[in-house]
């Protein structure tokens, strides 16, 4: 979500939408727990994560 903030554009918010296309059903497990954690080594959320909400979905297609 991009506001307009006292005639700037800010980043407000940011939506990473994973989608695993055909993952195999006993990995799902892992995908999902991989996808919970990633947050803490992921560099563009540890570097901005506490100024920009920042959500992630994971669906398996």
């Amino acid at each position: 979500m991009i506001e307009l903030d006292d005639g700037v554009l800010v980043i407000k918010q940011i939506r990473v939408r994973y989608r695993l296309r055909d993952c195999p059903a006993d990995k799902r497990e892992a995908a999902t727990r991989a996808h919970d954690h990633h947050h803490a080594r992921c560099p563009v959320y540890r570097s901005i994560g506490g100024c920009i909400d920042i959500t992630t979905d994971l669906e398996f297609v």
